[in-house]
């Protein structure tokens, strides 16, 4: 933060010394009173980033100031010093707001850690209430967010501001990783296009089996096949002049693949079972987390489509890859889901920021998204621990190697951490290695179907997360 200042409130002109001593060298400016009156007259002048208060003082004491400055300035952090370590005057001060309650004589070490604890919370409150006003204005109507700081999310900001005012004959391919937030993109882009107002319509290409994504996407005539007892539009035409999003373009069947060509060609469309040429005025936005120019080498994707798709196109960087936004996600998630949980959450301890920070997470913001909103769930104090975080983020990713803490004293606890790391490290590697083949992987670890499977649904695994 810049321009730190402390405020140093005791009537002992040798603790207000020893005070401007102890902070000069950490790049603070401090300034003195000596009561209650004073310091109050000096708030109002000059706000300061902390206050440090005595309680016994002359004029107006520390505890009749301290409730006096937390009526006007309710985010000042303020932390009483005291010489009486009396227990009805330390909850007496915490009830009224003090942040935290120091005795003399003081431990230089434990002002200073305070101190940034008490700075670092600040900081970290004031951006929690930025970003629950952003979660307002979404709610309110204010369109779709992405959140990024990184130059490459800043580079993907200028590229979607360029792409939105473009026609809707100009189609948009989105590639990367499972988890990177293609559909938040393909929203955005359509929000902020001219025909923001029309219908946002999106499918995945591997939800259904081929004969029904052609009649969800072409829409069908009565009669046109068993069951057909009614007229249905399809997305090409639910979509207006709209958006229509086309996820998983790269499991599209090849068939479809031909069919979706001749409709970006022509901009026209038939029902299925029906003559009638319908008009496609819709923009086409498809998004994959394949390597499309490795499809088409290998024949599985027709390298016309790729051609007519990626008339403009965008690459988002996995998560790894812009780590820097990992505290900003975080805290982002963290107010969303504590908002949504009806939850009042202070901030996220700095070890496990540190731990979010050091893991690779190879399902991206999803898996982030994932892991804030379980330990959401789970934390039962007013800052995000340790303890609310599966135990499979003490698995480093980046050398498969297990680096535990231990979280407890106990034998039996702490190993029971080390088991659980273990078992779903061991999941994962199986998953990846068969592509979410889960009786394959059952067969390669040489367990039983239903207990491979028991396990996954222990760690919230889900086959469909590895079926790349």
């Amino acid at each position: 933060m810049k321009d730190k200042s402390i405020l140093i409130v005791d009537d002992d002109p040798a603790i207000c010394f020893a005070f401007k001593k102890t902070f000069a060298t950490l790049n603070f400016t401090t300034e003195e009173a000596y009561n209650g009156i004073e310091a109050i007259n000096k708030i109002n002048q000059n706000k300061p980033t902390l206050i440090f208060m005595d309680i016994t003082m002359p004029e107006m004491d520390g505890l009749v100031a301290l409730e006096k400055i937390k009526k006007v300035y309710p985010l000042i952090p303020i932390i009483v010093i005291t010489g009486d370590g009396n227990m009805e005057t330390a909850i007496k001060a915490m009830k009224i707001g003090a942040f935290d309650y120091l005795t003399k004589p003081l431990d230089i070490d434990k002002v200073r850690i305070t101190a940034q604890r008490a700075i670092e919370l600040m900081q970290m409150k004031s951006q929690i209430d930025e970003l629950q006003h952003q979660l307002k204005k979404k709610s309110e109507g204010d369109g779709t967010n992405i959140i990024g700081q990184h130059h490459k999310m800043q580079e993907l900001f200028k590229k979607i501001g360029v792409i939105s005012n473009t026609p809707n004959t100009t189609n948009i391919l989105i590639l990367g990783e499972t988890g990177t937030g293609k559909e938040l993109v393909a929203r955005v882009i359509h929000e902020n296009g001219p025909h923001s107002t029309q219908p946002f319509q999106a499918i995945n290409c591997t939800v259904l089996p081929e004969n029904l994504l052609e009649s969800e996407l072409f829409g069908h005539e009565k009669g046109s096949f068993t069951g057909a007892d009614h007229r249905k539009p399809g997305k090409f035409e639910l979509a207006c002049e709209g958006t229509l999003f086309l996820d998983e373009i790269g499991d599209m069947p090849e068939t479809l693949q031909k069919k979706l060509l001749r409709v970006i060609q022509e901009r026209s469309f038939e029902r299925l079972g029906g003559n009638e040429q319908i008009k496609l005025n819709a923009r086409i936005i498809a998004a994959t987390h394949r390597e499309l120019k490795d499809a088409v080498k290998k024949g599985t994707f027709r390298e016309d489509l790729f051609y007519r798709l990626n008339v403009m196109e965008i690459v988002l960087p996995p998560l790894r890859d812009r780590k820097e936004d990992i505290p900003l996600l975080a805290n982002y998630f963290l107010c969303k889901y504590s908002d949504r949980l009806g939850k009042k959450f202070t901030g996220i301890t700095s070890e496990v920021m540190k731990t979010l920070s050091q893991f690779s997470f190879p399902g991206n913001v999803r898996e982030l998204e994932n892991i804030i909103e379980r330990a959401v769930a789970l934390e039962r104090g007013e800052v995000l621990s340790m303890q609310s975080l599966p135990q499979g983020l003490l698995v480093d990713e980046s050398n498969k190697s297990i680096n535990i803490p231990i979280l407890s004293k106990e034998f039996s606890s702490a190993k029971k951490i080390i088991i659980e790391t273990f078992e779903k490290k061991f999941l994962l590697e199986r998953l990846k290695e068969t592509r979410g083949n889960v009786s394959e992987a059952a067969r390669i670890a040489c367990i039983e179907r239903q207990s491979f499977q028991r396990l996954m649904k222990k760690y919230n695994l889900s086959s469909e997360d590895f079926k790349l």
